[in-house]
């Protein structure tokens, strides 16, 4: 039997484990990429480990998120970012050079690789045929420090695509439409895997698309085969040399198979406030507008900043519509110049920002109260955009372009004559700010503002754990829910205690002020919390404020990994056990039962009743809880760096 192209991959960076679908695996990591937000923790963390140097074939810190300089944090958090990279041996993408995934995508990913990073659509290179996967900060700083990456084998699903696109239909709808078929739980535990004559069709940005958003299904990751587009794409980027031609086997087998027609979709939207509540646009025509946002890592492409242009070229944005432009790159940027389509642009209406997340992290452009937004992003959970009560639809960048234009959601197949972009024989290639690392490490100095404080740790656990159910959640739960973005919060990333006032601050303001005053406690959510972002603050800022244990029916991944990091119990309870919030629980022999791999005894001392709590918990992640977290864990000598 022949194996698929994760198989493959997974079987050249294996260094520990079987590849038997549900066991433990350990990966040798190439590469690994940070962004502000989540990087300076990581480095942090990095530095917490008492490595000397990074230890990865290549390793990238990104500033791409916290733009909005409104006080000195972001700044002093890049500044700090800057240096330790130089110090440490890491290359240093500054503000203004773009986007991660789109500049990771154009300059640095290697097929065939493996690639980690603190944010969660690390698997946008999957268009190149790499294996990338988004990881808590802690996880890529290990990484660095050269330990191997820890994941549960995978399932592959492969998702046969056949024909080509009809006309204004883009890769967005592709991603729009396992989305519709498989939810937002469809992709837990696999890799998503395209494959068929239907791949030939798509360029390199084009599956980048598809990878980015896979995302949105909780995939572990997502990958497309390297061939000629692949090498095409390399070329023009002046990288053909790390070009290889990776393939599934003809026999490859795989768990699941989803058929897709590519000439069958039509334009897609997904309603608010999920991914996968996805429409025809021609279903959802007419919907009034107050905005429309372009860009962001998903759709921020050369091809689709030329789409958008070719598009409004001699037309104007509609008077009751805000139309943001961010192109993904500095690259793109310069060859939107180039073609004069940035005047084209700013002559129909469009505002131009720089290239960065902007929008899509809730730095700024939040639309008017009420004011449906239409972007073409990845997320639309409630209250990301910055206004809790605007309704946030998602789109590719023709149906938005389109909509701009009339000031509601249409079909752009209304348009007529579709738009035709041909990808450049030639990118600009200048990476002057791109920084490499220092080759005279002992004379950097590590700048530090005063924003940034001490990477926060607990102690082992406790045999007995009693406090007070602090919130009952439902399904569903998001990262943003529980660690909130924005302009107001991002900054504090770098500052645990600062940040952790905001912890569910959008669904219950007194959360935070609660848990201190109680001491810590247990928090009760549904199935598939901590959906979304990596960001390991969701568990880090929790952590801080004394949560002992999470109780939920299900944990998405990556929010899993990072609540055992950071020393909080992932406990699975059964949907009909008694607790309320406020409600006093108590667990006993708690150490004991983790070393004997059995259920938590958990008693509510409220109303009486006990019930058990199970886990999902491999011996090792069992070992690192025991420990008070990973950190705890290295420093105890309980992993082995050489073993990577």
């Amino acid at each position: 039997m022949g194996m698929s192209l994760t198989e493959k991959t997974i079987r050249d960076h294996l260094v520990s484990g079987e590849m038997k679908p549900g066991e433990e695996i350990a990966l040798r990591i190439d590469q690994t990429l940070t962004q502000d937000v989540t990087g300076t923790m990581a480095f942090l963390q990095f530095e917490a480990l008492g490595v000397p140097r990074v230890h990865t074939k290549l390793s990238v810190s990104y500033v791409d998120h916290n733009m909005l300089q409104t006080g000195f944090e972001s700044a002093d958090d890049h500044r700090y970012l800057q240096s330790a990279a130089s110090k440490y041996g890491a290359y240093f993408s500054r503000p203004g050079n773009g986007i991660c995934h789109q500049v990771h995508l154009e300059r640095f990913g290697v097929p065939g690789q493996t690639l980690i990073g603190s944010d969660s659509h690390t698997p946008t290179c999957g268009g190149l045929g790499m294996l990338g996967i988004g990881a808590g900060g802690l996880d890529v700083a290990a990484a660095m420090a050269a330990y191997p990456f820890y994941i549960t084998m995978p399932r592959a699903t492969l998702v046969r695509l056949t024909g080509e696109l009809g006309p204004w239909v883009s890769a967005k709808d592709v991603i729009l439409e396992v989305l519709r078929r498989l939810s937002v739980k469809g992709g837990v535990g696999r890799v998503m895997e395209y494959g068929g004559p239907g791949v030939a069709s798509l360029s390199v940005p084009e599956r980048a698309t598809v990878t980015n958003m896979g995302a949105e299904l909780g995939a572990t990751s997502s990958i497309f085969p390297s061939d000629s587009r692949t090498r095409e794409f390399l070329g023009a980027q002046s990288r053909e040399d790390v070009w290889l031609e990776l393939a599934a086997d003809a026999d490859a087998e795989y768990d699941d198979v989803l058929e897709i027609e590519l000439g069958t979709l039509e334009p897609l939207v997904a309603q608010p406030y999920s991914p996968d509540r996805v429409a025809p646009a021609a279903e959802l025509a007419g919907t009034k507008l107050s905005q429309v946002c372009i860009g962001s890592c998903t759709n921020s492409s050369y091809r689709d900043m030329m789409a958008v242009a070719a598009i409004l070229e001699g037309k104007q944005v509609h008077p009751e519509v805000s139309l943001t432009i961010s192109p993904g790159s500095r690259q793109v940027l310069q060859m939107l110049s180039e073609k004069g389509a940035v005047a084209t642009l700013v002559a129909a209406g469009a505002r131009i920002l720089e290239a960065s997340c902007g929008p899509c992290i809730g730095m700024g452009q939040a639309p008017p109260s009420g004011g449906a937004t239409l972007r073409s992003f990845n997320r639309n959970f409630q209250g990301r955009c910055g206004t809790k009560d605007a309704p946030t639809y998602l789109a590719g960048v023709e149906a938005c372009a389109a909509s701009a234009l009339a000031g509601e959601i249409v079909d752009p197949r209304t348009l007529g004559e579709p738009v035709r972009v041909l990808e450049p024989d030639a990118f600009i290639v200048d990476d002057a700010m791109v920084i490499p690392p220092s080759d005279r490490p002992d004379e950097v100095e590590i700048m530090r503002g005063p924003n940034i404080a001490p990477v926060p740790m607990r102690g082992p656990l406790a045999d007995q754990i009693r406090g007070q159910v602090l919130l009952v959640a439902g399904d569903d739960v998001t990262t943003d829910d529980i660690m909130p973005a924005g302009a107001q919060i991002l900054p504090l990333r770098s500052n645990i205690p600062a940040i952790s006032q905001h912890v569910f601050s959008r669904q219950d303001p007194g959360f935070a002020e609660r848990a201190l005053r109680e001491g810590g406690g247990f928090i009760v959510g549904r199935a598939n919390y901590g959906q979304g972002s990596s960001r390991e603050h969701a568990a880090l800022a929790p952590m801080a404020l004394g949560v002992q244990a999470v109780l939920a029916r299900s944990f998405a991944r990556i929010h899993h990994a990072n609540l055992v990091n950071f020393g909080i119990l992932p406990l699975r309870m059964p949907g009909t056990a008694p607790v309320s919030q406020g409600d006093e629980l108590e667990m006993g022999s708690v150490r004991a039962a983790l070393e004997a791999a059995r259920p938590l005894s958990v008693t509510n001392l409220t109303n009486g009743k006990t019930f058990e709590a199970t886990y999902d918990l491999t011996p090792r992640q069992s070992k690192i809880l025991l420990a008070g977290g990973l950190l705890n864990y290295i420093r105890e000598g309980g992993a082995d760096a050489a073993s990577a």
